[in-house]
């Protein structure tokens, strides 16, 4: 389809407007107000596609470094892109197995179709999926038969089923709740109106009382996942806001922000990389958040790597002789140059691909499986001498006055000098990250929470809140099935009061295991 041009301004804009208010447009009055419109949705949705070189510049994808390019081949090999297939059965871990014997033959058999030939089990039997609707909160009437004496008016009823209780909801009704509020941001309305549309009714009120009591419940899991966090080597933390309605402000707090700050701590447990996610709401922001986990720090342990964004209230007073080395997102002071890239496009594009570089260069490594220190080296030898150059060009820009130091370019450039040494820890300390991306992507289950339910009516529904995401996303980040890890923990409520530690996401399945073997 052949685009014709046309001349638009805002005054002339302005007139059509004024007109349509008392009386109808031309067909070329609406079209050039159809045509503007277009042309500004076109130029937001481009902006706002991603932030990706290739497609910030609008030019070929800048070449890879010393090794990259081979590495990239080879993880290529054999490896079929997105949307190749369907869903493999493999992947319904959560789904109910069931084993189908064949009515006829058995492992031995002679063939129904040679008389030569015997039959024998394959090793992996062939798989059939089937998927079925249901409410996300199922139901059971049990009508017990009910007898009454006419001498005396004894009434005698008939027993439960085996496996029926008193109790009218089951663990699973607080996990399932609780995975959908917390974990996937639908309100509580949402959740009775859908289950009224089954025809199982489940008010609001009787949501929020099961999934309270389910939090206290699980109270001393979280406060152990808090301890074990302290003792991290790596922390990351950021905030987002949050609106409380009921918050009790202290007499002459001048504080007008309140936030949800996300703590993510990198910790080894018996050598193997674990990842915990802690958030917290109210009135402190991230780096007072960060300093309440690390009171509970060994004071034996060395210096552990922050990681967040240069923000002032991301840092604050630690305990006495707890150490953090501070590292900042390089992220961030790349989204500089990315919001002005259509006004310096030299200039940005020579920064994007060095830092580009830097990034496919941690690719590598994560690929391979460099040990921190092997990754140290191999950034040292391969992003230290393009970083370098960086720097230099950096401080030519305003030595040679190429460029206004109030300009976008110039704000952009100053950020980087600003933070160099924090931007660039990973050049100096193993294990070092190169951006905050990890705490930013868990702060979106906090946006997905407000953006649905807006806000928390009280302190104590954000206390809950906080505890079902740090438990919901602390599986997510180990590959943990969180309906069947909540489950087990609402089901083992005493055996956690005894022993916390024993109950984390990593080895309660260990533990379920022992007390299987001992019973």
């Amino acid at each position: 389809m052949k685009r014709t041009r046309i001349e638009i301004n805002l005054g002339e804009l302005d007139q059509l407007l004024e007109r349509a208010q008392v009386g109808p447009l031309s067909a070329a009055e609406c079209n050039k107000i159809k045509t503007a419109l277009h042309t500004l949705a076109e130029a937001v949705m481009k902006k706002r596609s991603t932030e990706k070189t290739r497609a910030v510049m609008g030019a070929a994808k800048p070449e890879p470094p010393a090794g990259a390019a081979a590495a990239e081949k080879q993880g290529e090999k054999g490896k079929q892109g997105k949307g190749h297939g369907r869903t493999p059965a493999s992947d319904y871990s959560g789904a109910r197995q069931v084993a189908v014997p064949h009515p006829c033959l058995r492992h031995g058999d002679l063939c129904p179709e040679c008389p030569k030939g015997k039959v024998y089990t394959q090793k992996e039997p062939r798989p059939l999926v089937r998927v079925v609707g249901q409410a996300p909160l199922a139901a059971t009437v049990y009508q017990l038969d009910q007898l009454r004496c006419n001498a005396c008016g004894q009434v005698y009823t008939a027993p439960a089923p085996e496996g029926v209780g008193a109790e009218k909801y089951d663990a699973t009704v607080a996990v399932v709740i609780a995975l959908l509020k917390y974990g996937s941001g639908v309100p509580f309305y949402r959740i009775a109106k859908l289950q009224s549309r089954f025809g199982l009714p489940m008010p609001m009120a009787t949501l929020w009382e099961i999934v309270e009591e389910a939090a206290d419940s699980l109270k001393r899991v979280l406060e152990e996942m808090i301890r074990q966090a302290a003792q991290g080597e790596l922390f990351h933390n950021d905030d987002t806001s949050v609106r409380i309605l009921k918050l009790v402000r202290p007499a002459g707090d001048e504080r007008t922000g309140v936030f949800t700050s996300a703590v993510l701590s990198v910790v080894r447990v018996a050598g193997v990389e674990v990842r915990m996610a802690l958030f917290f709401s109210g009135r402190e922001h991230a780096g007072e958040n960060l300093a309440k986990v690390l009171k509970q720090r060994a004071a034996q342990l060395g210096p552990a790597i922050q990681m967040s964004d240069a923000l002032s209230r991301n840092v604050s007073q630690l305990s006495p002789g707890v150490e953090l080395l501070l590292s900042n997102c390089l992220a961030h002071g790349r989204r500089n140059f990315v919001d002005v890239a259509e006004n310096f496009p030299a200039e940005c594009g020579y920064v994007l691909e060095t830092l580009g570089t830097v990034y496919a260069n941690d690719a590598v490594a994560k690929e391979r499986k460099m040990t921190p220190g092997q990754r140290l080296e191999f950034h040292q030898r391969q992003s230290k001498p393009p970083l370098a150059k960086l720097q230099e060009w950096m401080k030519q820009q305003f030595d040679e006055r190429k460029v206004e130091p109030n300009s976008g370019l110039g704000k952009a450039i100053k950020y980087l000098q600003n933070h160099w040494d924090k931007l660039t820890l990973f050049l100096r300390e193993p294990g070092a990250p190169l951006d905050n991306n990890i705490c930013e992507r868990a702060l979106k289950l906090v946006v997905l929470h407000r953006k649905n339910a807006l806000f928390y009516r009280t302190v104590n529904g954000a206390r809950v809140g906080d505890l079902f995401m740090s438990l919901i996303h602390t599986c997510a980040l180990n590959g943990v099935n969180s309906f069947d890890y909540l489950s087990e923990l609402l089901r083992h409520q005493a055996e956690i009061a005894a022993s916390p530690r024993n109950w984390m996401p990593w080895n309660y399945r260990e533990t379920l295991a022992r007390a299987a073997a001992a019973a």
